[in-house]
């Protein structure tokens, strides 16, 4: 069976994770992937592709200590998994060989 690469969207969430320093959610996650690509985004895409993640195995996630700033209510923490870092490289690797030998096309020369 094929095994199924990452979306360009889900790689630039698991990366974002990786950026984020201390407690990792949502919100940190969308602040770092806009800062990061100048787009906007949806804090709607980014908790559909953290599920869509857990569920491949990709990320872990885990209820943090409740926050006063919230009410009272914790927040769903999440960390990239081993399989999560294994699916970052084969997807840099992908892309990196598909990059090869465009350089002289890119700029136009050939």
């Amino acid at each position: 069976m094929p095994r199924e690469g990452l979306g360009e969207f889900e790689q630039i969430v698991l990366l974002a994770i990786m950026h984020v320093e201390g407690d990792v959610y949502g919100v940190p996650i969308v602040d770092e992937i806009e800062r990061r690509t100048g787009r906007a985004v949806a804090r709607a895409a980014v908790y559909v592709t953290l599920r869509r993640l857990e569920a491949k195995g990709l990320v872990a996630s885990w209820m943090g200590e409740p926050t006063q700033e919230r009410g009272g209510k914790a927040r769903r923490c999440v960390k990239v998994t081993p399989q999560g870092l294994r699916a970052l490289r084969e997807s840099r690797l992908l892309t990196n060989r598909m990059w090869s030998g465009l350089e002289a096309k890119l700029k136009g020369t050939r």
